[in-house]
């Protein structure tokens, strides 16, 4: 993967980024999505943050190397602490981090939030608490996937602020439009999760220390949820 091929994950993420955009893309790692975006003329200006040296220096490069320091400005700085107000950022880009610490980041930065922005995140993990703190926030789904690339199942969620949304429980564990849409990737997951929690629960009940009740019971009631969604 580079900025001219990125790999599948990363150009689903692209494709729910507005045209014309000013993209953050935060944990930008290479800077591989907003070169890759500016090059194609999806956006007109982007910032990468990073927090650390190593990434920070090869999105540095990475930018240099195609010329584009007028549109892309990269910052080391811990999350949304990379945007300031003079940048303009329409969109808001959160990749390949677990879902609870996306949620962290959001949560710690509101204060850089103008709250008409589009937040295109990419959970690897922990999607629920995520949703939780959109909803919490005030934010509606606006749309979900799930893909596949390799043997790891990926989930992007795109949300923006707007009128005040309730979602139920299992709506927020396995994401209210997916629960309608229904894909063959979304399917795929939730029989591999199962087949994991049954595996689970079984080996907790074999287990000569003991298991939280609160745990055992939360698994079964996810098995049984997960049962139910692919009946």
């Amino acid at each position: 993967m580079n900025e001219h091929t990125l790999s599948m994950r990363l150009e689903r993420v692209a494709a729910h980024v507005p045209a014309g955009a000013r993209l953050a893309d935060i944990g930008s790692d290479h800077g591989y999505l907003p070169v890759a975006l500016l090059r194609r003329g999806a956006i007109v200006a982007a910032v990468a943050g990073e927090v650390a040296q190593t990434p920070f220096h090869a999105a540095v490069r990475t930018v240099r190397d195609n010329d584009l320091q007028p549109f892309i400005t990269v910052r080391l700085a811990s999350g949304l602490a990379a945007i300031e107000p003079s940048d303009g950022i329409t969109a808001i880009s959160l990749c390949g981090m677990g879902g609870e610490t996306i949620r962290d980041i959001l949560d710690s930065g509101k204060a850089r939030l103008r709250g008409h922005e589009r937040l295109i995140l990419q959970p690897n993990g922990g999607e629920q608490p995520l949703r939780r703190w959109l909803m919490d926030n005030g934010y509606r789904i606006l749309d979900e996937e799930v893909l596949q690339e390799n043997r790891f199942f990926y989930e992007i969620i795109v949300a923006e602020r707007g009128a005040p949304v309730s979602y139920s429980a299992r709506q927020l564990y396995f994401g209210p439009l997916q629960m309608q849409a229904r894909s063959p990737a979304f399917l795929a997951k939730w029989q591999r999760l199962l087949r994991q929690r049954q595996k689970t629960l079984a080996s907790f009940k074999q287990a000569r220390q003991e298991v939280p009740g609160e745990k055992l019971e939360e698994i079964s009631l996810q098995i049984q949820w997960i049962t139910e969604l692919l009946a």
